[in-house]
Parts: structure tokens; sequence; C-alpha cells
């Protein structure tokens, strides 16, 4: 895929919609290095997600978010897996467009099943009613994230490798020197 030039894609979507793992996939087929911000975040306060939401809360979390997407985008060659939040802060979107910026779309209820298993990791999700939480989240984010360059809706039944698969078509159609005349 040289046509990428070195560009980053940055995965974007919400939780559970499968970001690491499709993003892990991609990157290999690509020949590129695979980033997760979420893990970089913790490395960088020294302490876990559900810690720093629990003691400073999302503001902190979502400040040191900002950080590590800077500093995350001052590379090249990388797929990177971003927060489901990442997308709210207009700051975070001018670093998200120097690269390919993806949207993985899942329907919420198939999210909400991933999700049961592990909704202890998720401090949003640590509540009465996940369900109407992840609705909410993805009423509240869904016109942010419909401002990726590419979005691909993820059904359940579909293999992460299919999706990585179909994304890099979608990606190299973007990009070929046959579409850039067009305009």
């Amino acid at each position: 895929m040289s046509m990428l030039n070195g560009t980053n894609i940055f995965l974007i979507g919400m939780m559970g919609a499968g970001k690491s793992t499709v993003g892990k996939i991609l990157a290999q087929k690509l020949g590129y290095n695979f980033l997760d911000t979420d893990p970089l975040i913790e490395q960088c306060a020294g302490k876990s997600i559900s810690e720093i939401f629990a003691n400073d809360g999302e503001e902190a979390f979502r400040d040191l978010e900002q950080q590590v997407l800077s500093q995350v985008s001052t590379y090249t060659r990388l797929v990177v897996a971003t927060g489901g939040g990442i997308v709210m802060r207009s700051l975070n979107w001018s670093h998200l467009h120097d690269g390919l910026v993806v949207w993985i779309d899942v329907p919420v209820d198939i999210l909400h099943d991933r999700l049961k298993t592990e909704s202890a990791q998720r401090p949003l999700l640590q509540i009465a009613d996940p369900l109407q939480k992840l609705n909410d989240l993805y009423s509240q984010r869904r016109d942010r994230y419909a401002q990726a360059d590419i979005s691909i809706m993820v059904t359940d039944s579909e293999t992460p490798e299919a999706v990585s698969d179909r994304l890099i078509t979608m990606i190299a159609s973007r990009i070929t020197p046959d579409h850039l005349k067009q305009h």
C-alpha cells in the first residue's frame, strides 16, 4: 500500500467497535506499526484508565488523551486505535486530519453484547443501564464520527480479518490516481 505514502490511519468509533483488533490486523497487512491510545495514556499517567476516571475525572483523562494524540500524530506509518470519545474535542480533529480517519460503525445492540463481559474495565459503563448509556453516547458522537474520511458499517457476523480486508479495498479506492483525476 505504498499509495498511502506513510500516512497514518486513525480508527475512530465506539468502545467495543473492534478498533484495536481490526487495527492490529490492518497494520500487519499494510506493513505499518499499530498503536492504541488507551495503553499509552495509562503509561503516561502511571495508572489505569479506570483509576484516572475515578480519581481525576473524565476531563483529566481527555487532557491526557489529547496529549497522547498530538505526540502520536508526529509519527508516520501508524495505524492508531483511539478512544471512543476522542472525537468530541475539536482540537483532536486537527491531529486526526493529519491522517486518514476511519469510522468503524457497529450497531449499538452488537456493542452492548460485546461489552457485557468487560463493563468492569469500561468506566463509562459502570451504571445500571449500559445499553441506554451506549445509545446516548452513540447519538452524542455520531455526527462527529461521520466526519471520518471513510466509514465502514460492520455486521456481527463479520470477522475482524474481513473488516480489515474490506477497509484496505476502501482505502485503496480513496487514494488511487484515477480517483484523484476525477476531482
